[in-house]
């Protein structure tokens, strides 16, 4: 979470729903967990905006497996107003939009050296024939009518099996989906929540470009 203060959210049109805290700790009684201090958090919603939670990060970085089958994927900011939301987003998150990079995509410049140094050391060669600047997308801020939300993809091996066993277990799938990277398929779990299911699923000349052996 940037070091940003709570007035500084309030000028760009969101509030803190209050003030950060670390895991752990509870608000009723004001007691703090044991141990060295993972990070911290708090909520803010941009006005007429979706909510959203910032992590600044202490002894624990964030998520450490992702992308992989059941672990987080993506999340995309459906907003009805993406102008008003980049606004709001770009001076708190440093988030720029790069359309180039897919419809909507947001990236923060660096971030893909930061994940190189810190937890991904092959990022950027794994995503060399991907294009330039994806490894720093963070993001997509999409529109869409209704109330704003957070829309958030998991990644399976296989949607229309995924989306078969969650159709066993009580969900309904809303729609699906193939894009030229990915087959999707969002679906209304049992209490009412909704969620993707996303399956990699990348164009020939990718699949392609992979299997050449590097040059010398």
């Amino acid at each position: 979470m940037a070091h940003l203060p709570r007035g500084g959210r309030r000028r760009r049109g969101g509030r803190a729903c209050r003030g950060p805290r670390r895991p752990g700790e509870l608000p009723a009684a004001g007691r703090r967990s044991a141990g060295p201090a993972s990070g911290a958090d708090g909520p803010v919603r941009r006005r007429a905006g979706a909510p959203a939670r910032l992590w600044q990060a202490g002894t624990r970085p964030g998520a450490q497996a992702v992308n992989a089958p059941g672990t987080w994927n993506f999340s995309n900011l459906v907003t009805p107003d993406v102008d008003a939301a980049l606004r709001f987003y770009g001076p708190l998150l440093g988030w720029e939009r790069s359309d180039e990079l897919g419809a909507g995509m947001a990236r923060v410049p660096g971030y893909g050296d930061h994940l190189a140094r810190t937890v991904d050391a092959g990022i950027h060669e794994r995503q060399e024939h991907v294009p330039p600047g994806f490894a720093d997308v963070v993001a997509g801020v999409l529109p869409g009518g209704g109330p704003a939300h957070w829309s958030v993809a998991f990644a399976v091996g296989d949607r229309d099996a995924s989306a078969a066993v969650a159709e066993r277990g009580g969900a309904v799938v809303l729609d699906t989906q193939d894009t030229e990277w990915t087959k999707e398929a969002t679906i209304r779990d049992p209490l009412g929540a909704e969620l993707v299911l996303s399956q990699f699923d990348p164009p020939e000349s990718f699949v392609e470009a992979e299997r050449q052996p590097a040059a010398d």
